[in-house]
């Protein structure tokens, strides 16, 4: 008996096809941009399940956090280097939704992130409208399907244009962020446990300074969450 459900779906995708960001194969399960066998592979850190983790060191005397976690590791020429290039600039905005949902699910397992809402660090607006979106609110929208909590895109912003982190030192990195974040609605997480999200952690600078802003709400906790640490 032919099944027409199987020859449509074979249609589409030999009109669209549908494989994995990772390895381009087309074995997927309904849904997933990642097949499992890449899924598997990616390095994961279990930060989320340890206190005093190499994330939550880096503010250490910097920054007054609950907890921090970031996925994956980083590494250049990796798997997941490739993944997190399609999200910031190939516009793979459906696997930046997955690595998420993927975030999430690891966060609420761990049971040490009891948190109210979700906070992307922003980006530049000139920066946002040339990419089209921002990378960290795809992975808070992510995660927030999973986690059901609010992602709060209009608390912070970042009204000057900084020059790339790529190749600064610390210290520079420093100045080339402090005070680029303002604080617009404080009333909207006073007396709220808060979870910043970014892409990657190298030196934490930047999440430093945008951190900093938001604790100048009255009563706000703060904790951290990223997709990958670089660990230089």
């Amino acid at each position: 008996m032919i099944n027409l459900q199987e020859i449509k779906e074979s249609f589409l995708q030999f009109l669209f096809p549908h494989i994995c960001s990772g390895c381009g194969s087309d074995l997927l399960s309904n849904g997933s941009y990642l097949c499992m066998q890449c899924t598997d592979a990616l390095p994961e850190t279990n930060f989320e399940v340890h206190p005093d983790n190499p994330v939550e060191k880096k503010f250490w005397g910097r920054l007054p956090i609950h907890n921090a976690t970031s996925q994956y590791y980083f590494t250049k020429e990796s798997l997941i280097q490739s993944l997190v290039h399609q999200v910031k600039y190939k516009e793979n905005k459906e696997l930046g939704l997955q690595l998420g949902r993927l975030m999430g699910i690891n966060i609420n397992r761990s049971g040490r992130f009891n948190v109210d809402a979700l906070i992307p660090l922003p980006l530049f607006p000139a920066k946002e409208k040339k990419r089209g979106y921002n990378q960290s609110m795809l992975l808070c929208e992510g995660m927030a399907a999973v986690m059901n909590i609010p992602v709060l895109n209009d608390i912070i912003i970042r009204p000057q244009f900084t020059e790339t982190q790529t190749r600064k030192g610390r210290v520079d990195r420093w100045i080339n962020v402090e005070g680029k974040f303002i604080l617009i609605k404080p009333e909207s997480i006073r007396n709220k446990h808060i979870l910043l999200i970014d892409d990657v952690i190298t030196t934490g600078a930047t999440l430093e300074s945008c951190g900093a802003e938001l604790l100048k709400a009255e009563n706000t906790r703060l904790s951290i969450a990223t997709l990958c640490y670089a660990s230089r």
